[in-house]
């Protein structure tokens, strides 16, 4: 057997071109045979097609890279929930641009690990210019923000309690709405720290009130308040302001977790719904959503780099002092993780390719489209609008089915292969969600998406 060629090298390119012709052949090929936003039949049949082929995955003989590759990549494809398909709206889960796909390959070939500066000496560097990019666009008064790149909002959140534990003596105590992310109350278990207090969100929203009253009830404690801008369920974004007002008063920290919500920043006509973002001590970014990036891209984003101290480690082979005084980047300080992929290179490129103006007008089309959707829904005489949408997220219902034939539409929907919608609970009552994060959906789309619905609903 010959030793199989490298990516990297003056030779990587030479080589990777025939795989990456049979790569994106096989995803095209993929797409057309999967017809839909995901394959037909459900788990099983999705299952034995890639049983079909990758058995047997471990051959006492290899079957060379094309053979590998096609079948493999074609399957993948064939069995994707694809987010690049209109009717494949039911999470934050967004398509990625080509151009930072394209920008992660480079990535992937070059192979740096973000723990040592000797392992990444230019994507390191590109890893300081991105985290001070979101952190001064995250606290544009600061002195000194700074920022992390994370797997995603639930390690920005994680990192967030970690360093917000380690600020206080006694233990600290969480408080969050009833509508925050489920990776906050997990977090607090996970890093041993008492049960969180779960403030009640009959509305949606934290109310500024409630939190007053749990928070008075916790005097004497130290507490991190998380908020949300932008919940999972729905997209609604919490008062910032008036909650802030509430923390301060009450002498505690406050994270929001802008997972979703954080891009309107880069919206002209959106970013005052973020008003009151930067009086808190963290915020959790992800733009593996409202940025259009392959994951992972989160960012735990701090109002000052002080914040970050508790997480300086030492390792001497890969930040010794002597390295360190001698003016090699330390890096190990960055994360909680040793080996890191090189997340920021793609998030850069699209930074410089489409700007601050590119990106919101972004924002702006799929917040429209979700407005577009809400629109129609509120007009169609079967169906009910839950409440007009603050982000990209619509929740809806056959007017006259319960909760059971409301899962049954998406559970038919999804083993059909003909829609992907997300399902969420308000008012006491089982909801369809569409998220909508597809820059390319047109109107039309939307319609054959609530036709489906109908269809779909028994009568």
């Amino acid at each position: 057997m010959n030793t199989p060629p490298l990516a990297g090298g003056t030779a990587g390119p030479d080589a990777l071109a025939p795989l990456l012709a049979a790569v994106l052949d096989a995803l095209r090929t993929g797409a057309l045979d999967r017809g839909g936003p995901l394959p037909a039949g459900g788990p099983t049949t999705t299952a034995r097609r890639v049983h079909t082929a990758a058995h047997p995955l471990l051959p006492d003989h290899g079957t060379g890279p094309e053979a590998a590759l096609g079948p493999l990549v074609h399957a993948l494809a064939q069995g994707a929930a694809d987010p690049a398909d209109p009717l494949c709206a039911a999470h934050l889960h967004a398509p990625p641009l080509a151009l930072a796909a394209a920008a992660d390959l480079a990535a992937s070939v070059l192979n740096p690990s973000l723990d040592s500066w000797d392992q990444a000496p230019a994507a390191s560097a590109l890893e300081a210019e991105l985290t001070r990019t979101l952190a001064r666009e995250t606290y544009p008064a600061a002195d000194q923000p700074d920022a992390l790149l994370t797997t995603g909002g639930t390690e920005a959140n994680q990192l967030a309690l970690l360093l917000a534990r380690e600020r206080h003596r006694t233990p600290l105590h969480l408080v969050h709405g009833a509508n925050a992310h489920h990776s906050l109350p997990r977090a607090a278990w996970l890093l041993g720290l008492p049960a969180s207090h779960t403030v009640p969100t009959p509305t949606g929203t934290l109310d500024p009130e409630a939190l007053h009253h749990t928070l008075a009830a916790l005097t004497g404690h130290p507490v991190l308040v998380a908020v949300t801008a932008g919940t999972t369920d729905s997209g609604a974004i919490d008062p910032l302001p008036a909650l802030a007002d509430v923390c301060a008063a009450h002498g505690a920290d406050l994270h929001v977790d802008a997972a979703y919500g954080g891009p309107l920043l880069f919206s002209d006509r959106r970013k005052h719904a973020l008003h009151g973002l930067d009086r808190a001590h963290s915020v959790t970014l992800d733009l593996h959503k409202l940025g259009w990036q392959p994951v992972a891209a989160g960012i735990l984003a701090v109002h000052h780099t002080g914040r970050l101290d508790p997480l300086q480690h030492t390792a001497d082979y890969l930040n010794s002092h002597d390295d360190t005084e001698a003016g090699l980047p330390d890096l190990l300080g960055r994360s909680l993780r040793t080996t890191r992929r090189p997340d920021a290179f793609k998030m850069a490129v699209t930074l410089r390719a489409l700007g601050r103006d590119g990106l919101g007008a972004l924002v702006d089309q799929v917040c429209d489209l979700a407005a577009t959707l809400a629109g129609k829904i509120h007009h169609h005489p079967a169906l009910t609008l839950h409440a007009r949408p603050a982000l990209s997220t619509v929740l809806f219902r056959p007017t006259d089915a319960d909760d059971d034939q409301v899962a049954a539409v998406r559970r038919t929907l999804l083993d059909d292969g003909h829609a992907v919608l997300g399902r969420a609970r308000a008012e006491g009552r089982l909801w369809l969600k569409a998220t909508l994060l597809n820059p390319h959906t047109q109107p039309s789309d939307l319609d054959r998406m609530l036709k489906m619905v109908e269809g779909h609903t028994p009568r």
